[in-house]
């Protein structure tokens, strides 16, 4: 199943841009080809440009990956709840909260990179145990109804927004 196979009522109208970003594969390989493509890009980024914030306010390259980490970790549990047909409403999250007090900076890329890859090869084994029936299940998180299937292609959408905002604003 392909990002053209969703209905508008699997997701919020706001994660229609992270859909827009998400390619053309279907949920599993997009996410393969993605956490590839990401690796990629990451490990490509001189270690002295993460610590690199481009203005006042503004997440370093270390804390714009814990992010991504952080929300990958929790949109995989939301995937999980709702394929297991969770009936309870799931809270959102205020990232920059998460991101103030992740201590992303004192981190090294390396432990950056080794957290996101192995995240990665665990959010593609749960989507490749999910049934087509799992991945159709909808539940509900922030207020709004998702679906398990929105959910993979928001996170690889995700990702590869926060790649471009990296290659715009910090490189």
């Amino acid at each position: 199943m392909t990002k053209y196979q969703l209905n508008t009522n699997e997701y919020n109208p706001y994660f229609q841009t992270y859909i827009d970003k998400a390619g053309d594969l279907n949920v599993i390989e997009g996410l393969k080809q993605n956490g590839l493509t990401v690796m990629a890009f990451l490990e490509a980024i001189p270690e002295e440009k993460y610590d690199y914030a481009y203005a006042q306010g503004k997440w370093t390259i270390k804390e714009l990956i814990q992010h991504v980490i952080d929300t990958e970790r929790i949109f995989t549990f939301r995937a999980l709840s709702f394929a297991r047909k969770e009936n309870t409403a799931l809270s959102g999250f205020d990232e920059n909260e998460y991101a103030k007090t992740s201590q992303a900076n004192r981190r090294s890329k390396q432990s950056l990179l080794n957290e996101y890859k192995a995240l990665r090869l665990a959010s593609i084994a749960l989507f490749e145990s999910f049934t087509d029936d799992m991945m159709l299940q909808i539940g509900n998180a922030s207020n709004s109804d998702i679906s398990v299937r929105a959910i993979g292609f928001i996170l690889v959408g995700h990702e590869n927004h926060h790649c471009q905002i990296i290659q715009e604003r910090y490189l």
